[in-house]
């Protein structure tokens, strides 16, 4: 597993490690969390690939997995054919515009075939376009297949900055997958037959501090719809002992999932307090809130794991990581933001109705399903690079 690498002024990075290296450099936090999605699914089509990940430290993964991670380097003739020479890419994959015009230039030199992928007119047009129009102009000439956001960034890239011989594809915003989560299948037979014609609604990955909201919103829901069940997944699930008291206390009849107990008529709360069966909570919930959002300070939950399951999305405040998919979801009406315990019991309420929470779900897994079609795309580019790069 690859840690963090040092920055800029410390000791020389670790080895190049054996095998292919796909370079991918993030503009945006968005463009990082997509360049985990790509490693995962690069090395399941070949565990020999290793990918190094460059961009501004604050946009860097605070746990990398097994990718490795380097601030980008300084943008000057040295420093930038030192990175080259050193990692050695078999492939670069440049994100969204920022360009660097020598780092572009000292891995074209090096003959790193250049891929700009998730291409934004807007992000190509900042300021230093108008400063730099020369080097700019030259270092997007360097690009041999160009993914592009719009067909106005192509007309763009094809008619302003001249573009002849670059392959450019028009394939729409490249976002971080949305990947359905395993699951226990008779586990969800089971359950989907003795929840049948009951409302379900889930509060995933619950801060402690968020409980006594939930329950309060819960309690507001179940004046309206009696047979509500409500599922939570502690944020902690190795310390379920606040959630058992806030249950007891609350005088709601509860079943422990860990103690192997199921859900009858009269169940009103599933405390679902083990790991690895998130796939099977947003199966049976047809709402979800995602929590971890509504505490001061908090950083919010990946809103991709309930769209990818079919779920209608509901979020607090507080969701610095995934603020740009959170917003993504919400602008295309499939998730809604809430503050409190009276908003989110209205939220739930108001989509409790099927046509209502499938309409949202729908729109979810449309989003989903757009951004699974934009990284197929980009993983077969890749792997056919990497093809030809061996043939040659």
């Amino acid at each position: 597993m690859a840690g963090r690498e040092p920055s800029n002024d410390s000791p020389a990075p670790p080895s190049r490690p054996e095998g292919e290296v796909v370079w991918c450099h993030a503009t945006t936090r968005t463009h990082s969390d997509v360049a985990l999605h790509l490693a995962d699914r690069l090395a399941h089509a070949r565990p020999d690939i290793h990918v190094l990940l460059t961009g501004a430290p604050d946009i860097l993964p605070e746990e990398p997995g097994s990718v490795y991670v380097h601030p980008t380097p300084a943008d000057s003739s040295g420093p930038a054919q030192a990175f080259v020479n050193h990692w050695r890419p078999d492939i670069c994959v440049w994100t969204a515009g920022d360009l660097k015009p020598a780092i572009l230039a000292a891995a074209h030199r090096t003959g790193i075939p250049l891929y700009l992928v998730d291409a934004d007119e807007s992000r190509l047009t900042q300021p230093g376009w108008r400063l730099l129009p020369n080097s700019s102009r030259g270092a997007l000439r360097r690009f041999s297949f160009i993914m592009a956001r719009s067909a106005g960034t192509e007309t763009f890239l094809r008619r302003r900055v001249g573009l002849r011989d670059a392959r450019i594809r028009v394939t729409g915003a490249l976002r971080e997958e949305s990947k359905p989560l395993p699951y226990n299948e008779s586990d969800h037979e089971e359950l989907t037959g003795l929840l049948r014609g009951r409302p379900v609604w889930l509060a995933a990955r619950l801060h402690v501090d968020e409980l006594a909201t939930v329950l309060e919103a819960n309690e507001a829901v179940i004046g309206m719809s009696h047979r509500v069940l409500l599922v939570i997944v502690p944020a902690n699930p190795e310390d379920p002992a606040p959630y058992h008291e806030a249950l007891k206390a609350s005088g709601l009849r509860y079943i422990t999932w860990s103690d192997g107990a199921l859900p009858d008529e009269t169940t009103q709360v599933i405390l679902a307090d083990t790991r690895g069966e998130m796939g099977l909570w947003y199966r049976i919930s047809p709402i979800c809130f995602m929590g971890s959002s509504l505490i001061a300070g908090a950083h919010g939950s990946d809103p991709n794991e309930p769209a990818a399951h079919g779920s209608a999305i509901l979020y607090g405040p507080n969701i610095r990581t995934y603020l740009a998919a959170y917003s993504r979801f919400a602008e295309a009406g499939a998730a809604r933001i809430v503050r409190d315990a009276r908003t989110l019991a209205e939220a739930v309420q108001r989509i409790i109705p099927p046509d209502q929470s499938a309409a949202m779900a729908h729109a979810a897994w449309d989003v989903a399903t757009q951004s699974a079609a934009v990284m197929d795309q980009l993983v077969d580019a890749i792997l056919l690079a990497l093809d030809e790069r061996t043939v040659a």
